[in-house]
């Protein structure tokens, strides 16, 4: 705890250095040396060194404190990042699952509704067959009495044998077959 004032030289005192305490020092033995609380005279050095040591020490506690909060801030900061990026690929791999699982639910939906529009196609083809066949047994009937009833008013006479109108009526189809009349009568 001493401050060196004169530093070494040649020209000092046989090449001594002087040594002198800090100037605090010197102040306090030098402006009150009495102890008044006994009246004794004392040097209060002591006590003022082991206050500055404690103070030192506190200080010292207080800067190691202070960098084990910084340690631990930034142990901190490094936790917190690491969560947050691990939250973030979180949140990415469920978007890409949320994406995946949509492909797959509109592959699915396309897939049901060409199934749907297969099946409802298949019942109208269906439909229009049965509709075609009752309309031909519709005709031939049909055309069997207006062959029959032509054929009366040619003939001039009333056909009563029952085979002879079917006759008509199959050659009369047979022919209307063979031309192929498109449907709306247009050629």
């Amino acid at each position: 705890m001493f401050t060196m004032l004169v530093p070494m030289s040649e020209e000092s005192v046989g090449g001594i250095s002087v040594v002198l305490p800090p100037l605090y020092e010197i102040f306090l033995v030098s402006a009150d040396p009495v102890d008044h609380s006994s009246g004794r005279r004392s040097l209060q050095l002591p006590r003022i060194y082991s206050m500055i040591d404690e103070r030192r020490e506190a200080i010292q506690e207080g800067l190691e404190a202070a960098e084990k909060a910084r340690a631990d801030s930034a142990a901190a900061s490094r936790e917190k990042d690491e969560l947050l990026r691990d939250a973030q690929a979180e949140a990415h791999q469920i978007r890409e699952d949320a994406r995946a699982q949509a492909q797959q639910i509109i592959a699915q939906a396309r897939s049901e509704a060409l199934a749907e529009a297969q099946r409802v196609q298949d019942a109208a083809q269906r439909q229009i067959l049965a509709e075609r066949q009752a309309a031909q047994i519709s005709l031939r009937s049909d055309v069997g009495l207006l062959a029959s009833e032509l054929a009366e008013k040619l003939v001039g006479e009333h056909l009563e044998n029952t085979d002879l109108t079917r006759v008509w009526s199959i050659v009369s189809l047979d022919e209307l077959e063979a031309e192929e009349i498109p449907v709306g009568g247009v050629n």
